[in-house]
Formats: structure tokens, sequence, C-alpha cells
């Protein structure tokens, strides 16, 4: 995940443009831009979906639908692009940086996981990280539900 510019957690993305010959395309030249990320080096492709919303928003009204992916990348991967990031054309203006998301819940209950479900997400990029820990089996439905019980922003809503 990254810390944008308004303070709040969420992923790469933006508009995807008319020259783009595919969504795929279009979030690739996205994270190049906000996260330095070669298309070229980490392509996605279309079993790389998580999922896709409507979307219906006055001051985008180019924007019809909110699409996500999740790429696999191994540790060493994780820390190159970590390291590029800051080479990124986005950096220091839409995105302030890189956020690693604890996959743990420490023996208190509470911090780690169900604690960081408690930050400022933008918009359903929350919702969009619990989907996607799901999908690609790197959490159980089970464990995700036992963190937002646990979490303070569930008990918001």
């Amino acid at each position: 995940m990254q810390m944008r510019f308004d303070g709040k957690l969420g992923f790469a993305g933006g508009i995807i443009e008319v020259e783009d010959e595919s969504v795929e395309a279009g979030i690739g030249r996205e994270m190049l831009e906000e996260m330095g990320i070669d298309p070229a080096v980490y392509p996605l492709s279309k079993g790389d979906h998580v999922s896709s919303q409507p979307f219906h928003c006055e001051t985008l009204p180019q924007v019809k639908a909110l699409h996500f992916y999740a790429l696999e990348v191994t540790e060493a991967q994780i820390a190159e692009i970590e390291n590029n990031a800051r080479n990124a054309i986005h950096y220091g203006e839409e995105v302030l940086g890189w956020v690693r998301v604890p996959l743990y819940t420490m023996t208190d209950g509470y911090n780690g996981f169900p604690a960081f479900l408690d930050n400022n997400f933008v918009g359903n990029a929350r919702d969009q990280l619990l989907e996607a820990l799901i999908k690609t089996g790197i959490m159980t439905k089970e464990e995700i539900d036992s963190a937002v019980k646990v979490a303070k922003f569930s008990k918001n809503q």
C-alpha cells in the first residue's frame, strides 16, 4: 500500500486513458508513474484481477468503474520495488511512500493487522485489501473476520 498526498492509505491507481491498450496497460502505466514499477518487468494479466466495482462521481464523470489487481511478488522483489519507489514520477507529490501491511496479530489480540485496519483508508481501499488477502490465499476469511471484529473502525460503522 502507499501513503497518499491526502494522508490516506491506498493503492496505485488512476484513470485508464484512451491511448491505453487495455485496463492492464493503464494500470501498468499508473504503477510506473506512482510506484516506479516497470510494467515490462512486472506485467499484469487478466489472472491478476481481484475485483471491479461500478463507480459514479460527479467530479470524475469519465470514470465508470474501479478495477483492482493484485500481483504476486517475492520478498526480494518487494525490496526492489520499495527501493525504486523513490524514483517514481509522482513520488513526493501524489505518493509519499510505501507502507507494509502487518499480516499478523500480536498476543494482545489487537496490535498488528487489526490495528492497521483502523488507519485512514481512501475510498474502498480497506475493502480491496481484505478481498485481495482472501482471494490470493494470504489470509483466510476467518482470519480477516477475526481481525475486523477486533478493529475499532468496524464498531463505528
